[in-house]
């Protein structure tokens, strides 16, 4: 019989711990929480310090009662849940549901599950932390009275299954506001002027800066002829140069957000695929029948970029080994700066051990798994690395007072950029321009000048990544959040990806308007910011978690009955579609889905027939003359365009055509996307027209 009972929160994890622990300790897995809130009811009373009501989770009572048995057979019960908020409340659940006292030694916690760190942390138990347990009990309550307060009256008023949220109801708010600034925008015209340069028999391009010494925009191509007017000949003058040498530091090891974006941009996973992978790589992965299950990475729910002295001398011992001393970090890996709490015991997301190289873990890994310990060890391995060091150089050439301004730049030491390159957001990457050796007085030849047009574009649609980092930036929602808010807004219908960016659905438009006019301050941005910060302050002890809530619900109690009370019933009707059914001739009618808009029979559930609705978008088909080109979804909801006129006419293509001709050949230009935006091509065999429309 084993003397103590430890309990982890995932099978998995149970049967490596206890392997590590050895024969006199016995591991068992709560399987999650055990105890929360019932589904049925509120679960809060509102008159008596919003005390809740606690039940044994439905499915759990078997697992509970084994827990039980087993701990009335051992002499100690530890409770190693996850190190954070969540696994703090799950340990205290568990102590009140099997009567451990939560002032004694019972609480262990570690941030790897490697087999140092798991005896290092039976080294020091302590007692529950009840800061983070009142800390996730407000977060769990202020919830509930938001979700179960609001969502009825969404229920009754709008129809079944919605929901509003602190996080997600913001989050909404986010994709819409982006949507409104996208459908208000006006596109400006402005010109830059390109030159193709020779020194030396060496080509180089430079960029119109302006008339002498003083920039200028170009917005019309009258100005454009102006600027360049008073240029005579095509011999320019180097009037400056200058050189400098710029260092470019390594970005800082993964916090949960950055994984997340960082996943998104370079592996395209959503945030939910990111999360499920980095618990199976922090939980164990079988290495060999001898090593059995190791944890491959820390904890994956943190906000910290600290790195513990013995990663970090690991690290440095892999890269001295492999690349040189030279490629070693000379200075201190700045840290983001984190509120205070003697609680953050985290650190960043990184390997457990710098030596287990990504080629090692090949053939025990499954691809994505690979993929994502890749990005993570080569991520940290590279934040212990030296700045790279880059020399630029910026030339000014002037013809009479036109200038023109080169710059170019190369790699003069690689340093961390050997290893790892962070992704960005528009996909762009930095290029090295080298330029020949010029230096004042020196004459370059401009060998074509070429003006182009453009247009200003709206700002992007949120992906996941920019939207993980917005919520991030303004103080919305914390680590463990940000992928189950991001899944909520889809599967209630408010938002669909559309080229892995969110657009709003007429549901989410709607939701939205209901929740903006009868309860402004669950969307307001600062003041939900300022609740987290709150919850933060009970978190570290210096607030209570009642007033916290007593503060929010005394405002928010009277707008739930006003809302139930005012708030007009919204009935989606039907709208015709201006067709018939070809199944039984009755009219056809739009309907709102799950995924916005669809055509269905009116004679429904007798017809069920229904159709996609297909999108004009005021372009004649160039194949026919005739019909007009539509936009379509294909079975794998991606976007394509064809002829209205279809099977008639079989005119198809992936890139949305544009109202107007070629200038050159008259042919169809269409709207190419690519990484860095949109550009303008003509899709004439013969032509290669293209507009540049990025910013």
């Amino acid at each position: 019989m084993a003397d103590y009972l430890v309990i982890v929160e995932s099978p998995a994890k149970a049967k490596t711990i206890e392997r590590y622990l050895g024969k006199k300790y016995k591991v068992k897995a709560s399987i999650g929480h055990v105890r929360d809130l019932p589904r049925s009811q509120m679960g809060i009373d509102t008159e008596n310090n919003y005390n809740p009501k606690y039940i044994t989770i439905r499915g759990k009572g078997p697992v509970l009662a084994d827990l039980k048995s087993a701990a009335k057979k051992a002499k100690k019960i530890y409770l190693a849940a996850d190190p954070d908020r969540e696994g703090e409340a799950i340990a205290w659940h568990l102590a009140q549901a099997l009567n451990v006292d939560i002032s004694s030694d019972c609480r262990v916690v570690f941030n790897e599950i490697t087999k140092e760190a798991i005896l290092e942390s039976f080294k020091t138990p302590r007692p529950i932390n009840m800061d983070l347990v009142d800390a996730q009990q407000a977060r769990r309550i202020l919830d509930r009275l938001v979700g179960y307060n609001i969502s009825p009256i969404l229920w009754k008023k709008v129809k079944k299954g919605l929901s509003a949220g602190r996080v997600q109801s913001v989050a909404l708010r986010l994709i819409i506001d982006r949507e409104n600034e996208i459908k208000g925008f006006e596109p400006e015209e402005y010109w830059t002027v390109e030159g193709a340069f020779e020194k030396s028999k060496k080509e180089f391009d430079a960029l119109y800066y302006g008339n002498g010494e003083e920039k200028v925009k170009l917005s019309s191509e009258a100005e454009v002829t102006a600027a360049l007017k008073n240029a005579k000949g095509k011999n320019y003058k180097v009037t400056n140069v200058v050189k400098k040498e710029r260092k470019r530091n390594a970005a800082l090891p993964f916090t949960t957000s950055s994984l997340q974006q960082e996943a998104a941009r370079k592996l395209n996973f959503r945030a939910k695929k990111t999360m499920m992978l980095a618990q199976q790589l922090y939980e164990g992965i079988e290495l060999s029948k001898k090593e059995g299950a190791v944890g491959l990475i820390t904890y994956m729910r943190t906000d910290s970029t600290r790195i513990s002295d013995t990663a970090k001398q690991e690290a440095i011992q892999y890269i001295e080994g492999k690349y040189g001393k030279d490629y070693l970090s000379t200075g201190e890996v700045k840290q983001v700066k984190k509120k205070t709490n003697s609680q953050d015991a985290h650190e960043a997301i990184r390997p457990t051990s710098a030596m287990r190289t990504p080629e090692d873990l090949k053939t025990v890994l499954s691809r994505d798994q690979l993929r994502l310990y890749r990005l993570i060890w080569e991520r940290f391995v590279a934040s212990q690395m030296a700045s790279a060091v880059l020399d630029t150089v910026t030339v000014d050439l002037l013809n009479n007072d036109v200038q023109f301004r080169a710059n170019g730049s190369q790699v003069k030491f690689p340093g961390f950029m050997k290893l790892y390159i962070e992704g960005t957001d528009d996909q762009t990457e930095e290029t090295t321009k080298l330029l020949p050796e010029m230096k004042i007085g020196d004459e370059v030849k401009a060998t074509e000048i070429t003006p182009k047009q453009h247009f200003t574009q709206p700002p992007p649609r949120y992906s996941e990544a920019r939207l993980v980092k917005t919520l991030e930036e303004l103080g919305i929602g914390r680590p463990s959040t940000y992928a189950p808010t991001l899944d909520t807004i889809q599967k209630r219908g408010y938002v669909q990806l559309e080229t892995k960016r969110f657009v709003p659905t007429e549901l989410g438009e709607i939701v939205h308007q209901l929740v903006l006019e009868f309860f402004p301050e669950i969307i307001n941005v600062e003041f939900t910011a300022q609740m987290e910060h709150d919850l933060d302050g009970v978190e570290d002890g210096l607030s209570e978690w009642v007033k916290v809530i007593d503060t929010f619900y005394k405002d928010f109690e009277p707008r739930v009955k006003y809302a139930d009370e005012v708030m007009e019933k919204i009935v989606i009707k039907d709208e015709p579609a201006g067709e018939d059914c070809e199944k039984c001739g009755n009219a056809m009618v739009y309907k709102l889905g799950r995924y916005g808009k669809f055509m269905a029979c009116s004679n429904f559930p007798d017809c069920r027939n229904t159709k996609a609705i297909v999108k004009p978008i005021d372009v004649k088909c160039p194949t026919c003359e005739d019909g007009e080109i539509v936009e379509r979804k294909s079975k794998t909801k991606r976007l394509f365009y064809g002829c209205n006129k279809y099977p008639d006419c079989d005119f198809v293509s992936w890139d949305k055509p544009i109202s107007r001709p070629c200038p050159k050949c008259n042919s169809l230009l269409v709207e190419k996307k690519l990484k860095k935006g949109v550009q303008i091509q003509c899709t004439g065999a013969d032509c290669d027209y293209m507009e540049d429309t990025t910013q």
